[in-house]
Parts: structure tokens; C-alpha cells; sequence
């Protein structure tokens, strides 16, 4: 096997790594991502993070979204906490805001299904 070509392999660190900004579809700022697969924004594989007293847009998934709470804490607006560790599935369909009290770290994959 030759060598993974450098323009093949992709690489960010959460710790180092740049956060820019999450934008909504209506283009508000809603959290930050770090990605590296060059899809949009806050889509595909990428790291969410949400600062402590940070609440969520209110949003429909269009598409399942999955996520693992790398840590800190998620409150849904129905009450139900997720901790670290948890792996998540919110289905297609899903209307929901999320709050956190002391701030998270999360990986999610959201398909983008805006065919970008």
C-alpha cells in the first residue's frame, strides 16, 4: 500500500483547532463547529460546541441527526437531559431547542440534505 496523499487526508484538532460560527438557515448564529470534510457548515461530520447559558434556535431536522456527547451537559426543551457519554439519535422530523448550563462539547452527524 503507497502512502495516503496529503490532499486525501483531512485533519483538525478540537483542542487547537478554529471554531467559526454555526449559521442557521436564516443565517443567525446558533453555536459553534469545527469540520474538515469542506461540506457546509455545521453538516456532515463535525464538532458542535455551545457555551455555558447558551440556548439553542428552535429548529426541524430535515434528516436524522446523531450525536455523542463528548462532555459537559444538553437540556432539551422538553426537559430531558443528555450527560457525556450519551449517543443520541433525534429523528427526521424532530422540532427542538437545546439549552446547556455549563457549556458542551458534542460530535454530530447531520446529513445535508440541501444536496450541497
Amino acid at each position: 500500500m503507497k502512502p495516503v496523499e496529503k490532499s486525501q487526508r483531512l485533519v483538525a484538532n478540537v483542542n487547537t483547532g478554529t471554531f467559526v460560527p454555526f449559521l442557521s438557515d436564516d443565517g443567525e448564529e446558533d453555536g459553534e463547529v469545527l469540520q474538515v470534510n469542506g461540506g457546509r457548515n455545521g453538516y456532515g461530520f463535525h464538532i458542535f460546541r455551545m457555551a455555558p447559558g447558551q440556548t439553542s434556535i428552535p429548529h426541524v431536522h430535515v434528516g436524522d441527526e446523531e450525536f455523542y456527547i463528548i462532555e459537559g451537559d444538553l437540556t432539551d426543551h422538553d426537559g430531558y437531559e443528555y450527560v457525556t457519554g450519551d449517543i443520541v439519535c433525534l429523528r427526521s422530523g424532530t422540532e427542538h431547542c437545546s439549552t446547556t448550563k455549563n457549556g458542551c462539547l458534542i460530535a454530530v452527524y447531520l446529513r445535508d440534505t440541501a444536496g450541497r
